[in-house]
């Protein structure tokens, strides 16, 4: 039987066997409290410090600057929030294709008499230098801008932006979460105040996550109590899943340039597929993760592609998966100044380490397939 192929690596992606060997123990004869002070307690201490000084050096940062959370939505809002409580209400700026999880927390800043301002993209989806300059000009307090698109894959230049944030006195954050495991992901040569990791998009466990945050930098906490993580972030460890993070990480850098290597070729015969049968890529001229393709197919609807695809045995995504119940089309498009209709018709296609040739072969002629037989019935319909 013909085995379904995931190309959706952008909003999830397999636990890694080695991650599971290592989270294993933790679902049973492993299970302290790492507040504890018995034997049990400081085994799971043990553990969650070792993954902490793991997960700093897949990043180039201090253990102590990790700050473990629940996932990238709750990093970005820790940062965003926990920043903005610790000054008087100025600008807090974000670039426009954030991820919903840093574009809502900076608008319900709004509420406490923050102003909010997005940094216009160009075409391409990357920061339009202009558009920066003049936000520049402004003093903004807060700004975030991610390293990544979640749909484009598009990379910006944060390293650039981030020593000019830092000249005018403000706090800058980049979330790196697709970033992380396909480019280099470096803290301190990022230059940023906060960073955003999640474990579930480098084969790691899902609902779990990192802040590294500057020593330098206070914030306030979202969830207080128990005095763990800092403070920042009180509540009882996940152990299992704290241990599962550090070792995706560590697969992720030992094999990021291979993996890297592999996913550019494979995309590279996509989208040479994808060119011959008339799709539109987006993005295509700026530099871009290996392993993401966002293109639309002009007048065909994109939900409805990715519906008859899964139909024929290949998961792929029209954009974030955070906003796949949003009807609207693709945010980071529109803010790439792409027609709306054409906008709806995208669809995303994100490699995987175990993605093959044959996937991609086979993807492009289901794809083939459904377009020929979705123009037959507009044509038997007209």
């Amino acid at each position: 039987m013909f085995a379904p192929v995931y190309l959706d690596h952008n909003a999830t992606t397999p636990l890694d066997p080695l991650v599971r060997e290592a989270m294993l123990p933790w679902l049973g004869a492993r299970f302290g409290n790492a507040s504890s002070r018995h034997e049990y307690g400081r085994a799971a201490r043990k553990a969650i410090d070792e993954a902490r000084s793991r997960v700093a050096a897949a990043v180039n940062a201090h253990p102590t600057e990790v700050i473990f959370t629940s996932g990238g939505s709750e990093a970005n809002n820790l940062f965003i929030k926990g920043a903005a409580a610790m000054m008087k209400p100025g600008l807090v700026a974000l670039s426009a294709i954030e991820h919903p999880c840093v574009r809502e927390p900076a608008r319900q800043l709004m509420r406490s008499g923050w102003c909010c301002e997005e940094i216009a993209v160009d075409g391409s989806g990357r920061i339009d230098p202009q558009a920066f300059d003049r936000v520049l000009a402004d003093k903004p307090r807060i700004v975030s801008v991610m390293l990544a698109n979640n749909e484009t894959g598009v990379i910006q230049d944060v390293e650039v932006l981030a020593g000019a944030i830092r000249k005018r006195g403000g706090w800058m954050h980049c979330d790196a979460v697709q970033a992380l495991g396909k480019i280099p992901v470096d803290f301190r040569a990022l230059g940023v105040h906060g960073l955003t990791l999640s474990a579930h998009k480098i084969h790691g466990p899902l609902g779990v996550g990192a802040l590294i945050v500057d020593k330098r930098v206070e914030l306030a906490p979202l969830v207080a109590g128990g005095g763990q993580e800092r403070s920042l972030r009180s509540g009882t460890e996940n152990v299992m899943a704290i241990v599962g993070f550090a070792t995706a990480c560590d697969v992720a850098v030992t094999m990021r340039n291979e993996r890297s290597a592999h996913l550019a070729v494979l995309r590279d015969a996509l989208e040479r597929g994808l060119t011959a049968l008339g799709a539109r890529l987006f993005s295509a001229e700026a530099p871009r993760l290996p392993n993401t393709s966002f293109f639309a197919i002009p007048g065909v609807d994109g939900d409805t592609l990715v519906g008859r695809l899964d139909r024929a045995g290949f998961a792929v995504a029209s954009g974030s998966a955070c906003s796949s119940a949003d009807p609207e089309p693709s945010h980071t498009l529109l803010s790439m100044g792409v027609d709306p209709e054409l906008a709806r018709a995208a669809v995303r296609v994100s490699l995987g380490a175990g993605n093959t040739r044959q996937d991609v072969d086979g993807f492009l002629a289901a794809l083939g397939e459904s377009l020929a037989s979705l123009r037959t019935m507009t044509a038997v319909a007209v």
